[in-house]
């Protein structure tokens, strides 16, 4: 069945121009996930490796998980689904967001074939707006600093990018308090 969603994915109008250059859908999904990693979309490193989260991003994120590479690609109890699983092109300060309804449309046939996720890791305001919809607060530093509000489903945090190092500096609650959070609670999940 994951198949036949892989083939649907790629022979959708919508991403049929990515399939024609042959370029895969960049996600992990299996029926054994027991953690859902929601990011933004592939970058261009990404894409170009054919692996997602292969980039500096992808390098601090295993260090904040507290895994290493071989067990971030090879352990079948993590999925992938970053809201768009191609890369959306640059814009004028970066890649350009996922595109609007990529998640909506793929997202649910692939998470009924994974129903023993156990924690959501949402990496970023694109996917804690899809996700957990938080109304009453401001911004994504809110949201994160406030990450026990959305467990034991849901684990918001900022995206691991280097362009946001400034707010690492500005905020270094998060890797002092939440960084280790994150680790024990995977480390549960993953015994």
């Amino acid at each position: 069945m994951l198949d036949i969603i892989k083939k649907s994915i790629m022979n959708d109008p919508e991403n049929i121009g990515y399939t024609n250059r042959s370029i895969e859908p960049l996600y992990a999904a299996h029926p054994d996930a027991k953690i859902c990693l929601v990011g933004q979309a592939p970058g261009i490193k990404a894409e170009t490796s054919k692996l997602y989260w292969n980039d500096p991003s992808g390098d601090r994120l295993r260090e904040w998980m507290g895994i290493s590479r071989e067990q971030f690609y090879s352990d079948k109890r993590i999925a992938v689904l970053p809201m768009d699983f191609y890369f959306p092109g640059k814009g004028k300060s970066g890649d350009l967001p996922p595109r609007t309804g990529f998640a909506q449309i793929w997202h649910p046939p692939l998470l009924e074939m994974m129903p023993d996720i156990e924690l959501f890791v949402l990496i970023g305001a694109y996917a804690q707006a899809h996700y957990i919809k938080p109304a009453k607060y401001k911004n994504c530093t809110q949201i994160v600093e406030n990450y026990r509000d959305f467990l034991p489903r849901y684990f918001p945090i900022v995206h691991p990018s280097p362009r946001n190092n400034i707010w690492l500096k500005k905020n270094e609650w998060f890797e002092s308090d939440v960084v280790p959070e994150l680790r024990k609670l995977l480390q549960e999940i993953l015994l």
